[in-house]
């Protein structure tokens, strides 16, 4: 890891943690001489999204198997939905829903059916059954399909459906171990709309992902998995800012005002040919309102301001390959 990048507190405020619907303490697990999971501390509040980033086999579905159960940690701590994975396994079942990476979906039977399965095991009573299978066929816009074989349906539509078999029980904690995997752009903005959806409901939902952009659209808070511990914790904001080589950057036509900002602003960086100045930023608004408050001071005014910001895809690169990423992301003001 880069000197400059440190792993995050995640109580850096000073404030209380909100109570946790998913914590885990010193989470270990080795698979004989590989260690997957180093001693992980998580703590993930309810009614959020978390998202686990790492790259192919960090010990993302690892720790999604540990925490729902399906296999057991060699060492460490974790509490589900307020009941020890170790000593109250039934209660965490009884408590969550699991999406894996792949389908669950049986195609040889129709979604309904598919449905109507998940209920039995359940052991809702047949009309409950029917009225939940109705109600999330319709909430996941699968009714018109809803008697055709699964083996037909699109990933996307897969997927949905494998989201409304978890849904059945009605857990209060989902795990979605890369659920937009193989699926197409469309496909992938709609998931991300149920994962919302989900969320404004009450539910908790733990996602792994390999996709950036996924973590930084849904993520309240977001860990970065390498070789085995949690290399940094944080927001999408705060996982940027660990990256050095935010700034914004002035473009002028006057020259004379070019020279102006250049004297008024300090710690810029000139382009003489280019009539532009840089200057370090992190991107906040009071870095960018200091500069504009800077420039109206001097009576200035620039013709294009751009931000430039790390974004995640060069925070997981120097997290996780030690190396800082060459340039970070534009956007225009």
């Amino acid at each position: 890891m880069p000197s400059s990048v440190m792993p995050m507190s995640k109580q850096g405020d000073g404030h209380p943690q909100p109570p946790a619907a998913v914590s885990t303490t010193a989470l270990r697990k080795s698979y004989g001489d590989k260690t997957v999971l180093d001693g992980i501390d998580l703590h993930i509040p309810a009614g959020s999204v978390f998202a686990l980033l790492g790259p192919n086999g960090a010990g993302k579905t690892t720790a999604v198997k540990i925490l729902s159960t399906l296999i057991t940690a060699d060492g460490g701590q974790a509490q589900v939905a307020g009941h020890d994975i170790a000593t109250s396994p039934d209660g965490v079942r009884a408590a969550i829903g699991v999406t894996g990476q792949f389908s669950a979906v049986d195609g040889l039977i129709t979604g309904e059916e598919n449905m109507l399965l998940m209920a039995d095991l359940h052991h809702l009573p047949r009309q409950e059954g029917r009225r939940v299978t109705a109600e999330l066929l319709e909430r996941f816009g699968l009714t018109e399909a809803a008697r055709k074989p699964a083996s037909t349906y699109s990933g996307g539509m897969k997927r949905r459906l494998d989201i409304a078999m978890t849904l059945v029980g009605n857990p209060r904690i989902i795990f979605l171990d890369e659920p937009t995997t193989g699926l197409d752009p469309r496909s992938r903005h709609t998931m991300w709309g149920i994962i919302r959806e989900l969320v404004t409901g009450g539910v908790t939902v733990f996602l792994t992902t390999q996709y950036l952009e996924e973590a930084d659209e849904l993520a309240d808070r977001i860990a970065v998995l390498h070789d085995g511990r949690i290399a940094a914790e944080g927001t999408a904001k705060e996982l940027k800012r660990l990256v050095p080589g935010g700034h914004v950057r002035l473009r002028f036509t006057d020259p004379a005002a070019y020279q102006q900002a250049a004297a008024a602003l300090r710690e810029v960086t000139r382009d003489d040919e280019a009539l532009s100045l840089q200057i370090p930023s992190d991107g906040t608004q009071r870095e960018l309102r200091s500069v504009l408050d800077r420039l109206d001071t001097a009576g200035i005014e620039a013709d294009e301001l751009t931000v430039h910001t790390p974004d995640l895809d060069d925070v997981f690169f120097a997290l996780t390959d030690n190396t800082l990423p060459h340039q970070p992301k534009e956007t225009g003001r």
